[in-house]
C-alpha cells in the first residue's frame, strides 16, 4: 500500500511515527520546510528513515508553514493509494486541497484536534470548505471528531487513532514507580522538597503557569513546584515572589534525558493551559506514571484523563479548583499511587507502535469499503 503524507515540519515525534508507519506501508512524506523560526535546527534532525522524504521548494509562511506551488508536481507524478494532508490550514496544503478537488481526486485530512469557537461567517465558510472536501478524516478522539463534524466531515468516514509522542520502551513499568532511583535523582537535581509538582511548557500566557503559581499560595513548603520552559519572564518571577510558598523553581529548557529525570522524581504533573490543541506532555507524564491535572481546554486531557481515576480535569483559570485538586492528590498517598498505576494502564494503548498499527488498520478499512482513495 502506497501512502503520500504531507506535513509541515519534521518534528521528532512525527518522524518517529513515520519511521514506524514506514515499516507497514510504502510511505512518502512531503515536508513543507525542514525547520521552524522558533526552534533549534537540531530538533529537526531526521534519523533511521524507513520512508521516502522530500522537502518541497517554497517560501516560509509564519513560523512553521510554507507556501509552495511545488507540491502540485508531486501530487501529479507520485504513484500512491492514499494522500493524507496533515495540516489543512497551511497555504501549501490549501493548494493541495484545491488541486486534488479540481482533478476530482479523493484525499484524507488528519487533525490533532480543535476547539469549536464562535466563527465569523466567512471564517466558518472557509474552514468548512477546506475540511468537508476530504473523503475521509483521521481524528485523535472524541473532541477532534466533534470538531471535524462541525465543519462538514461525515461521521461515518471519520477514523479515530491514539495520538502520542512516546514509544513502548518509554513507558515505565509498575515496579519502577517507587524505586530508589527517585531519591537518587532528587539528590542529583538538588530537589529538597518531599513532594514535587512538575509543569512543562513555554512561559507564555496560553500555558497558564501564572494560574499554577497562584495556586501554590498557602500550600505547604514541603511541596515544590518545578516549571520547565525556557527563561522565565519578569512577570512570572515577580508573581512567584508575591506568594507565600517560596518553592517555585523556573528551569530552563532541558534535553530529553534531563527532562526524564524531572518526570521520574515528580509526584504530580500539572498543565494549567488556557488552550492546547493536544498537549503531548500529558502523554509523556502518564508514561512516567504521574497523576495529571489539566484543564477543560486541553484535548489530551479530555481524551486521556478519566476524572478522579488518574487525575482531574479542572476549569481553565480556576485557581481555587487547581489548589484543591493538588492537595487532594498530594495529601492522600493511597490515591496518588492508585492514580499513578491507572495512568500507566491508560497510556499503554498510546504508543507510537500502536498509533502506526492503527493507521494501517484504518487504511485497510478504507480500501475494503471504497476500493482505495486515489
Amino acid at each position: 500500500m502506497k501512502i503520500l503524507w504531507v506535513t509541515n515540519l519534521p518534528s521528532p515525534y512525527r518522524m518517529d511515527f513515520f519511521n514506524e508507519l514506514g515499516k507497514l506501508v510504502d510511505l512518502t512524506v512531503l515536508l513543507e520546510r525542514c525547520e521552524a523560526d522558533d526552534r533549534d535546527k537540531k530538533w529537526f534532525e531526521i534519523k533511521n528513515k524507513t520512508f521516502k522524504c522530500i522537502q518541497l521548494q517554497g517560501k516560509g509562511w509564519s513560523m512553521d508553514k510554507s507556501i509552495s506551488i511545488d507540491i502540485i508536481k508531486y501530487l501529479k507524478n507520485i504513484d500512491y493509494d492514499y494522500c493524507v494532508l496533515g495540516l489543512y490550514s497551511s497555504p501549501t496544503q490549501i493548494i493541495a486541497n484545491i488541486y486534488l478537488r479540481i482533478l476530482k481526486k479523493q484525499f484524507i485530512i488528519s487533525t490533532d484536534g480543535g476547539f469549536i469557537k464562535p466563527d465569523k461567517k466567512v471564517s466558518k465558510l472557509i474552514k468548512s470548505f477546506l475540511i468537508s472536501g476530504a473523503s475521509n478524516w483521521l481524528s485523535t478522539g472524541k473532541s477532534a471528531t466533534k470538531y471535524l463534524e462541525h465543519y462538514g466531515a461525515k461521521k461515518e468516514n471519520i477514523f479515530e487513532y491514539p495520538f502520542t509522542s512516546i514509544r513502548k520502551k518509554d513507558i515505565i513499568t509498575l515496579n519502577m514507580l517507587e524505586s530508589d532511583e527517585k531519591q537518587k535523582i532528587k539528590k542529583e537535581l538538588n530537589i529538597k522538597e518531599k513532594k514535587v509538582i512538575l509543569g512543562i511548557g513555554q512561559f507564555i500566557p496560553r500555558k497558564g503557569f501564572d494560574v499554577l503559581i497562584q495556586a501554590m499560595d498557602t500550600i505547604d513548603e514541603d511541596i515544590g513546584c518545578y516549571i520547565i520552559g525556557g527563561i522565565a519572564t519578569d512577570e512570572y518571577k515577580n508573581l512567584s515572589k508575591s506568594i507565600s510558598n517560596k518553592n517555585i523553581h523556573f528551569i530552563e529548557f532541558q534535553g530529553k534525558k534531563n527532562i526524564e529525570k524531572y518526570y521520574k522524581c515528580a509526584d504530580l504533573f500539572v498543565l494549567p493551559t488556557r488552550e492546547d490543541i493536544w498537549g503531548l506532555v500529558i502523554n509523556e507524564a502518564m508514561a512516567f506514571g504521574l497523576p495529571v491535572i489539566t484543564t477543560d481546554k486541553c484535548i489530551a486531557g479530555l481524551e486521556l484523563i478519566d476524572n478522579g481515576t488518574n487525575g482531574y480535569i479542572i476549569e481553565s483559570n480556576n485557581i481555587l479548583q487547581l489548589r484543591e485538586k493538588i492537595l487532594t492528590i498530594l495529601e492522600n498517598e493511597k490515591l496518588r499511587k492508585e492514580m499513578s498505576t491507572n495512568s500507566l494502564k491508560i497510556i499503554e494503548n498510546y504508543s507510537i507502535e500502536v498509533m502506526a498499527q492503527r493507521h494501517k488498520e484504518i487504511f485497510d478499512a478504507m480500501e475494503y469499503n471504497c476500493g482505495g482513495v486515489v
